[in-house]
């Protein structure tokens, strides 16, 4: 038995984590990388191993860092099963059939940039590998032991995450068949307890090596009340201004989140009555899941439910058309536009960036994490000049960054759920962070005497016995 690690490790994007048993394979994750333009093309269209040597997938959430390769895979040759939620299974549909779709944009406008002659860029997928995916997609309700291959079952546990979101246990059958299963467990993107709208993470135990991530795996996000107060102090700052607040956010989990504490500041009072607009096709979709899938939902969000639309109250405008889209630009009146993707590496907001960020009376607001080289990053950065589509910007806009607004957990949080474990694992690999942020997790790992705690590099394998690395 052993684990080798392809992405999302010493950073956040492109996470593929491939376990081999018995000469069988399974691909935990099959995401995204995001970051410097030519070598995400690279790494997007190609793979370190044979697509069509994996024997299964399973996703823990809908994310794209976390599923977005998915048809680059079917591509290459593999042809499934590809194991996750319902909810997830729905959202795939939506955010698989937008990241072709971006992608197949962006690759025309780069390619109207080309000198005559030069060979086209082609898009990692198009929308018709999309289709050839999404057959494959075989959805297991949470808490219920599957079959992944004759050696490896599995059980999706409440991850509190996202829509879906899942930590994933698999028991491994040994060739001694009285010894016990030798257990894996693997968080996914850990949520945080008492968010909005989704259940608490589930409390995992029992399992011999653990697969953790750490995105915040050394910094602690602010609490309930402050955040709130932030968020209300950014919006009545830029209306003071007459400006206009431009949240780059994932369709998925971030928006509805924002949506959700825009719903409760306005109900409380505490905000002007201005309009909000989702500009995001896929958010309006994405939030239809969550209409369809209220089982997620926590006691408070399903009791509110039954009383007011929480996703979709009357302030808020879902924006569909282009052309809708393009007349935002065009306002001259204060409003807040949250509009995809969240680290602004493409999508729409990329044009509503283009016109904001040049007038100092708007605001730019960050509320999750961006992968160092992407657009988000370099506004976070307050960079005084920034490259979109080509082109230069000068930036004038406000820049905030509000990180309690993440539903991953924090390094309080992730400690909390080793320490909530009857007996820790004797190995835990430390993926999905920047290197300063699980190498410091790492070692707050040791102080809670976990000895052998793993940092893997790209492309590392381990004995999944012993914990041991095989390139060494």
């Amino acid at each position: 038995m052993k684990i080798g690690f392809h992405g999302g490790v010493r950073t956040v994007t492109g996470s593929k984590h491939l376990l081999e048993v018995n000469g069988r394979k399974i691909l935990l994750e099959c995401g995204l990388f995001q970051g410097r333009r030519e070598e995400a093309r690279k790494r997007n269209s190609e793979f370190p191993f044979d697509g069509a040597s994996i024997d299964a997938v399973i996703l823990s959430h809908a994310h794209i860092d976390h599923s977005g390769a998915l048809p680059a895979l079917v591509k290459s040759g593999f042809d499934g099963p590809v194991f996750c939620t319902e909810a997830t299974a729905d959202l795939l549909s939506v955010l698989l059939r937008d990241s072709a779709q971006i992608a197949e944009r962006d690759v025309y406008y780069l390619n109207k940039r080309l000198p005559q002659g030069a060979t086209p860029i082609e898009p990692f997928y198009t929308r018709r590998d999309v289709e050839d995916t999404l057959p494959m997609l075989e959805a297991r309700s949470y808490n219920q032991t599957f079959q992944v291959t004759t050696e490896v079952s599995a059980i999706l546990r409440e991850a509190g995450h996202i829509l879906g979101s899942a930590q994933v246990v698999l028991d491994i059958e040994g060739s001694d068949a009285d010894a016990p299963p030798f257990r894996l467990g693997f968080t996914g993107d850990l949520g945080r307890d008492h968010l909005p709208i989704l259940r608490d993470p589930y409390q995992m135990d029992g399992v011999d090596a653990l697969i953790m991530e750490s995105t915040y795996g050394d910094r602690l996000h602010e609490r309930g009340e402050d955040l709130k107060t932030r968020l209300a102090g950014v919006v009545s700052r830029t209306v003071e201004r007459g400006g206009r607040l431009i949240i780059p956010a994932f369709s998925v989990g971030r928006t509805q989140r924002v949506v959700y504490l825009l719903h409760e500041l306005f109900n409380e009072g505490r905000l002007p009555a201005i309009p909000i607009y989702v500009d995001s096709p896929m958010a309006s979709e994405a939030t239809e899941v969550y209409r369809r899938h209220p089982e997620c939902f926590d006691t408070e969000a399903s009791e509110w439910l039954e009383k007011e639309d929480i996703l979709g109250f009357r302030r808020l405008n879902y924006v569909g058309s282009v052309e809708e889209s393009k007349r935002l630009n065009e306002l001259r009146i204060p409003c807040v536009i949250i509009s995809a993707s969240g680290m602004a590496e493409g999508g729409r907001i990329l044009h509503h960036l283009i016109h904001a960020i040049r007038d100092a009376r708007n605001t730019v607001l960050i509320v999750g994490y961006c992968a160092p080289h992407t657009l988000g990053r370099r506004l976070m950065e307050q960079q005084p000049v920034v490259r979109i589509f080509g082109d230069e910007y000068r930036l004038r806009a406000e820049v905030e960054h509000i990180g309690g607004l993440s539903t991953h957990a924090d390094r309080h949080d992730l400690l909390d759920h080793i320490r909530g474990m009857s007996s820790p694992p004797a190995t835990v690999y430390v993926v999905h962070g920047d290197e300063s942020q699980s190498l410091a997790f790492a070692g707050h790992l040791r102080t809670e005497g976990i000895t052998n705690v793993q940092v893997p590099r790209e492309g590392q394998q381990f004995d999944l016995l012993t914990g041991r690395s095989l390139d060494d």
